[in-house]
């Protein structure tokens, strides 16, 4: 208990920073009293602790991977949920900082796809062998189907321009047919592999941060990679969760204007895929990323 007065602490000063100053001096106490009922029931505790997510999907399989996954999953009672990125981008699985490639979809030399589920598979074979569970993000573009392919491959490090990462597997595919197929069999892959009930016990999540430079495409268009994304998901499991779209923070103007664009086309909007009003959603995403500013010694 002994961490509780500074959990208590911290909100109280959270709510007398609404205060004027004058009361927050004057009413803030030295010392705060908390007194626990452990006979007394509130509700279920939800395990907001039972989620975490990493750039780098190559690490994912390596020793200090699955020793550092093997620790995390140990810390709850119920199965933890693991989000990574670049799990369809193109390479041989090289891992560095802010990439990862698993080479899952290249084309042959008539422009047919060739699937390789090979390094997908021990990313969540991973998961799966400590009883934890894929947040499976539906991304990044592959180089057969990116728009942009040149460059491709980053060599971004600490200290250079954060823009740096943003190459060709950020742009929207030059075939969307192709693209919802991808999905289609990835899915469909997951269901053979783990079983239908394991896979309905995931989330499947489209893109990352599309309303920055993860997406270097319109708003119009991530609506329509959205739209072919749920449908192939929906088509190889109907009773699949899938949605989006991951903005940044809701706060930030330019996301939450995406976030409203995003969620009205989800309603009423006509869908690109099928051509029906709305798409899938069984979740809603994004990055709670808050913007602190200390003033006078103050959060």
């Amino acid at each position: 208990m002994k961490h509780a007065p500074r959990y208590l602490g911290s909100l109280t000063l959270i709510l007398f920073a609404f205060l004027p100053r004058s009361a927050a001096q004057t009413t803030v106490p030295d010392t705060v009293p908390i007194r626990v009922d452990l006979n007394e029931e509130l509700g279920p505790l939800d395990p907001i602790w039972a989620w975490w997510g990493y750039d780098e999907p190559n690490y994912t399989y390596m020793r200090d991977g699955r020793k550092l996954l093997t620790e995390i999953s140990q810390l709850s009672k119920v199965p933890v949920y693991v989000r990574a990125h670049s799990l369809l981008v193109t390479g041989e699985g090289t891992y560095a900082l802010k990439w990862g490639s698993t080479n899952a979809y290249t084309e042959d030399e008539n422009g047919n796809p060739v699937y390789d589920w090979t390094l997908v598979d021990s990313i969540f074979d991973t998961y799966i062998e400590r009883d934890m569970k894929p947040f499976a993000q539906i991304g990044f573009m592959p180089e057969a189907l990116s728009s942009k392919p040149d460059p491709y491959r980053h060599y971004w490090k600490p200290g250079a321009a954060y823009d740096e990462i943003f190459t060709g597997w950020a742009y929207p595919p030059k075939d969307y047919e192709k693209w919802a197929e991808l999905v289609y069999q990835w899915v469909t892959h997951c269901v053979e592999r783990y079983g239908r009930e394991e896979v309905e016990s995931w989330y499947w999540e489209v893109w990352n941060e599309p309303n920055i430079g993860y997406w270097r495409g319109t708003t119009e268009e991530y609506i329509k990679l959205y739209d072919y994304s749920a449908d192939a998901v929906k088509r190889a499991l109907p009773t699949a969760r899938v949605g989006g779209p991951e903005t940044t923070g809701p706060g930030w103007d330019e996301a939450a204007t995406f976030l409203r664009t995003f969620l009205d086309h989800v309603l009423t909007g006509t869908n690109y895929a099928t051509g029906e009003t709305g798409s899938p959603l069984d979740f809603i995403t994004f990055h709670a990323k808050g913007n602190p500013k200390v003033v006078d010694a103050m959060v």
